[in-house]
């Protein structure tokens, strides 16, 4: 009985340990330049690099942004994979005139992980599809790429 219950202690000390150490510190020192820097990084990603491999079907580009592990979730509820989307591209000339992500949040936490969500505004000659995404990005080996993304609330608006 008492062997049980010092098992029990132990056990509850060693998952406690673990998940302070697999949390995101919300107390741990940021570095304000990493940070700026990090930050400067991922809005570089979503409004310039990412945009630009859809609209020239740069699957290499892509490919380099996209965690191996990436998952997106469309505004249908259909789910794909980074290879998925690398073919949807490759295929799909991007029949847009212009476009704009407007960042609305973007978080860096110190576990290297960071969110940015924000609406997308896509025009062509017509009309403007306008949508909100949420993107989920993790750092590895000093690389930033995302690992989810979700996509909803896809509006198209006439154009004037």
């Amino acid at each position: 009985m008492i062997m049980k219950s010092v098992l029990q202690r132990i056990t509850c000390v060693v998952m406690i340990a673990c998940v302070s150490a697999c949390s995101p510190s919300h107390d741990a020192p940021i570095d304000a330049k990493a940070l700026a820097a990090d930050q400067q990084a991922l809005r570089h990603m979503k409004e310039v690099e990412w945009p630009k491999a859809y609209r020239e079907q740069d699957t290499v580009l892509l490919d380099r942004l996209l965690n191996d592990d990436f998952e997106m979730i469309e505004a249908d509820g259909t789910v794909s994979n980074k290879a998925a989307e690398l073919a949807w591209i490759k295929k799909n000339e991007w029949k847009v005139d212009s476009f704009r992500y407007d960042i609305e949040r973007i978080h860096v936490w110190p576990n290297r992980t960071a969110i940015i969500s924000g609406t997308g505004h896509m025009i062509s000659d017509r009309s403007e599809t306008i949508y909100t995404s949420s993107n989920v990005f993790i750092k590895t080996d000093s690389i930033w790429q995302a690992i989810s993304s979700h996509v909803s609330g896809v509006k198209e608006v006439p154009r004037q």
